[in-house]
């Protein structure tokens, strides 16, 4: 209860008193009309006239809605009312001998022990006083008796004692009624904590449902979405996990979210905020405007200035962080960022079965994908192997049936035939095995000095003398150094590259062959004029098995460029293509100078 309260309290009960006094006031002056000396009877009736008019006034202003500053003026008033009225009473009965009326003085005694405790306690007897002199002499003129002092200070003490007594009383009530009142707030405060905390609970426990709801990332990330935005309104939102030494955004949404760091984009570690959250800390910037981590320029440039990224715990371990930004800067508040901590915990499990969902879909699709390409690579080598071994099946059986029929040309072009279908069949083979020993890491290498200029002069010349549909040239810049490098290998390399631009260019048309020496690397540069090579086709090239889906289509095992990529990283280098439909392409060897 607080004082205004108490004020109140007191006020009412003690209006309900006074008006119980005018009555036993008028019950008293009926009794005692005749006993009163002259003019005596009038004073009482004028003390009593002014006792019912101050209870009529009083019992009013204690209906009132009071202040707390005029409840403590009307108090005052109604105890200094109260005891002139009882000091009146008191003076105008000190002709009775041995009048019982000087008990009404524990009236405003107590009343002022009850309205301020100690301090009305003491401070009403002192004021009784002159009272009790007054009283004395009084007492004196009317019965004759002499002035007894101890009638002044014997009284004096009961009202002190009596004062102390009820004012100590009223200050323990007060003290035990602080205390309870006190408990009643903290029993208060801490339902009210239990429920925001249940609250939160439920909240995170909605969301983190939301987002287990699917296995679908996208499905699953726009109902959780949908969820939090409910609970913790924001302007921006991702989820981001741990990956080596990098942070991958695996989901996104909000401002900016398909332009600055979209879902799959990979950002290094180093002086992040990722760093901080990976130790289990949750993370509160309620400015930004500071930069203090690298990715918050980014972040700045699209309004975002407040943050708070919470750690996705799985156990004790952390590994990622909720992200929730908004524009203005300071408006997360305690709660919130309480609830974002707690439902790092909650979604951790979640982000951890979609990950991993994910990664057994990608491993199925993956497999499916190899299966298709052997199924491929079966009929195509069934193919490739069929085609050759007829025709040197027929070409032996024809010498053998008719070796005296043939002309001697006749005879060299059937020999020369089963001479190029043997090769193709090498060939084959050959590019199989390779792959076989490059997988079981056995493909062997001997490294030498080499110069790769007088290499590519070699194999470019070889292209062009086996045909002459298609010009081969090599173009080598003045300087180009010798590497460290197996030069059976590389040429093999070239000679793959240059067949394939030779291959797929047509008639008329012209492979170009460039070596330079650039930024201690030596570059080779094959272009064809062919149809060119679709975007979606260009990392499928370099697999095993595969070949281009669509514009041009020759018979071929997919293993070439395997097979050249595998030898160029195992020398440190690099084998790259840019091409576009209609515009050629160009394969670019790097090796190590």
């Amino acid at each position: 209860m607080n004082e205004l309260d108490r004020l109140r309290d007191v006020e009412r009960w003690m209006a309900w008193i006074r008006l119980g006094g005018v009555a036993f006031a008028l019950f008293q002056l009926g009794v005692l009309r005749d006993e009163y000396p002259e003019g005596y009877d009038v004073g009482v009736w004028i003390t009593t006239a002014v006792l019912a008019v101050a209870a009529a006034v009083l019992w009013l202003l204690s209906r009132r809605d009071l202040s707390t500053r005029e409840a403590r003026v009307i108090g005052l008033t109604a105890l200094v009312t109260d005891t002139a009225v009882v000091s009146a009473y008191v003076l105008l009965h000190a002709f009775q001998e041995g009048s019982l009326l000087a008990m009404l003085l524990i009236v405003p005694l107590v009343e002022g022990a009850i309205r301020y405790g100690f301090r009305g306690g003491i401070g009403v007897p002192i004021v009784f006083v002159p009272v009790l002199v007054a009283f004395e002499l009084l007492r004196d003129h009317h019965l004759g008796t002499s002035f007894d002092a101890d009638n002044v200070t014997f009284p004096l003490g009961v009202l002190l004692l009596a004062g102390l007594i009820v004012a100590w009383l009223v200050e323990r009530l007060w003290r035990q009624t602080a205390v309870a009142e006190e408990r009643a707030a903290e029993a208060e405060l801490l339902r009210d904590q239990l429920g925001r905390r249940v609250d939160v609970l439920e909240a995170a426990g909605r969301c983190a449902r939301a987002l287990g709801s699917s296995l679908e990332l996208d499905e699953a990330f726009n109902a959780f979405i949908r969820e939090l935005r409910a609970v913790v309104p924001f302007d921006r939102t991702a989820i981001v996990l741990a990956e080596g030494g990098s942070a991958q955004v695996m989901a996104a949404a909000g401002l900016g979210s398909d332009v600055v760091f979209p879902a799959g984009t990979h950002r290094p570690l180093a002086a992040s905020v990722m760093q901080e959250v990976l130790r289990g800390e949750t993370v509160y910037r309620d400015d930004m405007s500071d930069a203090a981590y690298p990715e918050e320029q980014d972040l700045l440039g699209l309004g975002l200035r407040c943050r708070v990224a919470a750690p996705l715990l799985a156990g004790a371990r952390s590994i990622g962080m909720i992200s929730v930004l908004r524009t203005e800067p300071r408006s997360f508040d305690e709660e919130e960022v309480e609830l974002l901590t707690l439902l790092g915990r909650f979604v951790a499990t979640a982000v951890q079965n979609i990950r991993a969902y994910d990664a057994e879909r990608t491993t199925v699709e993956e497999l499916r994908r190899l299966s298709a390409l052997r199924a491929d690579f079966v009929s195509l080598v069934s193919h490739e192997l069929r085609s050759p071994m007829a025709t040197v099946i027929g070409s032996a059986r024809t010498l053998q049936a008719r070796w005296r029929e043939l002309q001697p040309d006749q005879r060299d072009s059937f020999l020369a035939l089963i001479a190029d279908e043997t090769n193709r069949l090498a060939t084959l083979i050959a590019d199989v095995l390779d792959t076989s020993r490059i997988e079981a890491g056995t493909f062997n290498y001997v490294f030498d000095d080499v110069d790769l200029a007088e290499l590519v002069r070699e194999v470019a010349a070889a292209a062009e003398v086996g045909q002459d549909e298609v010009p081969v040239r090599a173009t080598v810049a003045d300087v180009v150094p010798t590497i460290r490098a197996d030069r059976e290998r590389l040429r093999q390399v070239l000679a793959n590259l240059v067949e394939n631009a030779v291959k797929y260019s047509p008639s008329g048309g012209t492979v170009e062959v460039r070596t330079t020496a650039v930024n201690g690397q030596v570059i080779v540069g094959v272009r064809d004029q062919g149809s060119g090579i679709a975007a979606e086709d260009q990392s499928l090239i370099f697999e095993k098995f595969g070949r281009a889906r669509s514009g041009k289509t020759l018979p071929g095992t997919g293993l070439g460029l395997f097979i050249a990529r595998s030898i160029a990283e195992a020398h440190g280098g690099t084998l790259e293509v840019r091409s576009a439909p209609g515009e050629g392409a160009t394969f670019t060897l790097a090796l190590p100078g």
